[in-house]
């Protein structure tokens, strides 16, 4: 954990301290910004994050009291104009960029030695999250020993890496590495590395200090942990090493698009088909390069695991993230998957008393946005010729699908001219086929295949397509195909 050194000027008197259970813990309250005028709740979640990484960070030269300030009055309206200085909680890893990186680390300590220094100083500064998942391979599966043997073969091939990281875990301080075979980094990251609230080591007056969880990764889809209420999202391997090494991320303060949920999801409905929908949405809106965040009731029924989902597909609609606010559900999601209760009681503490802890009645921020609700639409479904996404509903999906009976056709897709003309084109070119086919001397072979791959793609077509004329004759020849 890092060791706050550095002494904060506290223009506005934020620094306070929380009880949580038999904890006292210090903290930098956004409420002494409330006490001066600032009107908080019209802040979004993710802006007042950053608003306390402000304020914890103060030091007159990197932050000052005016971006503080600036931050919150913040505009919604405004174009970004101001750099802010953004400085991650930690930074998380996988390996293609965190092998290096830590080969830079050793490197530094080599020349520290040389040059009769202490290498022992060269440490991360933020602590640095490893997870080996990218260079893991398959030899083995669908097999009671297959999870054993890929696991041994991985270790024996990359012996000279494994041996380095581990090296690195013990010699290095704020430095972890999680071994291969655990899961992908956005999975470990959500269910053990992510703590919502950040504690630090005790200082050299013994003071303790909590602040939200952030992070900056080396994955572009990092954003998945935006559905726990923690902000972070993809950057290079060279910006994570600098963040790991304490320098603070410049960055505009970012616009933020709200997207109010309500409702609740249909019977069937899965979390797929709901960010299929908010992509779709997002595009349009256009979202590059700006923050977005989900709001409304409809927040409080979507489990934790749809709320990832649909925050993981950040860098589909172009979204710098895409974070859902700390409330109940995230509680529960840290208690299933073991966070002690000391750390939930934390959680809850810290985030009520910030003002950030969201409610069904807590009021909604500044956004000018649009509003979706999540119950309006129902599956969708992938793989249309015509390359459109269609969500089926209980009025439309007969003739894509055969799923329902409701005897009214579907009209985003197959039933169409054009889906008709594509298949009246395709009966007309059939008896052509069948006859070059029967004059060739590979008859027997060729015939068997086709008649496998035609037949099969006309019955699928049949399914799709129930005009009268073109049905028929799809019939015959399918028909005809079976006879040969």
């Amino acid at each position: 954990m890092p060791e706050i050194v550095q002494t904060y000027p506290d223009s506005f008197k934020a620094k306070a301290q929380l009880k949580s259970g038999s904890k006292t813990v210090h903290m930098f309250r956004l409420q002494a910004l409330a006490d001066t005028g600032v009107n908080l709740t019209r802040l979004p979640f993710s802006l007042r994050i950053l608003l306390e990484n402000l304020l914890r960070h103060e030091d007159g030269r990197t932050v000052t009291a005016d971006d503080i300030k600036f931050l919150a009055t913040w505009d919604p309206k405004a174009e970004p104009s101001r750099e802010i200085a953004y400085m991650p909680a930690r930074v998380l890893m996988q390996d293609f960029t965190g092998v290096p990186a830590i080969v830079d680390l050793a490197a530094m300590r080599d020349a520290m030695k040389a040059l009769g220094g202490d290498p022992e100083r060269i440490n991360p500064l933020q602590p640095a999250e490893l997870v080996i998942d990218h260079s893991v391979q398959v030899d083995e599966f669908g097999t009671v020993r297959a999870y054993d043997l890929n696991a041994a073969l991985e270790f024996q091939r990359n012996r000279e890496r494994y041996a380095f990281l581990k090296w690195g875990q013990t010699a290095f301080r704020n430095f972890s590495a999680v071994p291969p075979g655990m899961g992908i980094c956005h999975q470990v990251n959500l269910e053990y590395l992510a703590r919502v609230v950040f504690t630090t080591q005790p200082d050299a007056e013994g003071n303790v200090f909590a602040y939200p969880d952030t992070l900056v990764g080396t994955d572009s889809h990092t954003t998945m942990i935006n559905g726990l209420g923690v902000l972070g999202w993809g950057v290079g391997g060279i910006e994570a090493e600098a963040a790991m090494l304490g320098q603070p991320v410049s960055m505009l303060v970012p616009q933020v698009v709200g997207f109010k949920l309500t409702g609740k999801l249909k019977e069937g409905t899965t979390a797929t088909d709901l960010v299929l929908t908010v992509t779709e949405a997002l595009r349009k809106l256009g979202v590059v390069g700006k923050f977005v965040e989900f709001y409304g009731p409809g927040i409080a029924e979507l489990p934790l695991a749809d709320r990832a989902t649909i925050a993981n597909m950040a860098p589909e609609y172009g979204a710098t993230c895409g974070i859902f606010p700390v409330d109940a559900e995230t509680l529960r999601y840290l208690r299933l998957t073991g966070r002690s209760e000391e750390q939930i009681a934390l959680v809850e503490a810290y985030y009520r008393e910030q003002g950030m802890f969201h409610t069904a009645d807590a009021p909604a921020p500044a956004f000018d946005n649009g509003t979706r609700s999540c119950g309006r639409f129902g599956p969708a479904t992938l793989g249309c010729r015509c390359r459109r996404r269609v969500r089926a509903s209980k009025s439309s999906c007969r003739d894509c699908w055969g799923l329902m009976a409701t005897g009214r056709r579907c009209a985003n897709w197959c039933v169409g001219r054009g889906r008709v003309a594509t298949c009246r084109l395709l009966a007309m070119l059939l008896p052509a086929l069948v006859r070059r086919l029967r004059s060739s001397k590979r008859r027997s072979f060729q015939l068997r295949r086709c008649r496998r791959m035609v037949a099969g793609s006309l019955r699928w077509s049949l399914l799709r397509c129930r005009s009268g004329a073109a049905s028929v004759s799809i019939r015959s020849r399918i028909w005809t195909m079976d006879r040969l």
